[in-house]
């Protein structure tokens, strides 16, 4: 199977340290065990990965999620200021209100915030003055 990782030191599985998170959280999940050694390129051991090293991830304060969306999403990739789109984050819940130019842009922003770590769901609040959406 792709992706499957040799069994160290008795354990059912390992990961490798490039995985996603969710990649591992998976891992754990199919082999119901509570922690994966972590191995590097040659299967030595380089480390360990807890179920609760892998929450943390998904529970991120809502203020570092909102400064990751702000900085590197809407500023980063799509150069839009805080004054055409405000961030709220509450308990992972991201709402995005503002207005951009066109639809597109407003989809593109929805989608990756989607992504940021810790976020829980999206609510766009995105008005825009062209929908170029619809050809």
């Amino acid at each position: 199977m792709a992706g499957q990782r040799p069994s160290v030191h008795g354990m059912q599985s390992s990961a490798a340290q490039d995985w996603p998170v969710a990649q591992a959280a998976r891992t754990m999940d199919r082999h119901r065990v509570r922690r994966l050694l972590v191995v590097d390129e040659t299967d030595h051991i380089i480390g360990i990965v807890s179920r609760s090293d892998l929450l943390r991830v998904f529970l991120r304060p809502d203020e570092e999620i909102r400064e990751e969306i702000c900085d590197d999403v809407l500023e980063g990739m799509l150069r839009l200021s805080e004054t055409e789109v405000q961030v709220q984050v509450h308990e992972g819940v991201v709402t995005l209100r503002g207005e951009v130019e066109n639809r597109s842009t407003a989809r593109i922003a929805e989608r990756l915030a989607k992504g940021a770590d810790g976020v829980v769901t999206v609510r766009p609040m995105i008005d825009c003055t062209v929908d170029d959406t619809a050809a």
